[in-house]
């Protein structure tokens, strides 16, 4: 199992908004806004379910990230 240095508080990203250049807020891991029970559900396991192709073979860790300016989301893949 890797670490992800996001979740770890490890290391920051600056990410820039697609639409209005604003700098994206890190709102934490994409799964866990599935339902309410996915935060508490294993990662690995939540990884084969989330949709993105590969991140649980690439062991990459995806984060939700939201512009509170223009209200855009993204998901970014973090490398464990």
């Amino acid at each position: 199992m890797g670490v992800c240095s996001v979740c770890n508080g490890l290391r920051k990203f600056e990410i820039n908004c697609d639409n209005c250049n604003e700098l994206l807020e890190e709102k934490g891991r994409y799964m866990d806004y599935f339902d309410d029970y996915s935060p508490y559900m294993p990662i690995d396991q939540m990884k084969l379910e989330d949709g993105i192709p590969d991140d649980y073979k690439n062991r990459q860790c995806p984060h939700l990230y939201r512009c509170s300016s223009c209200g855009t989301d993204r998901v970014i893949l973090i490398s464990e």
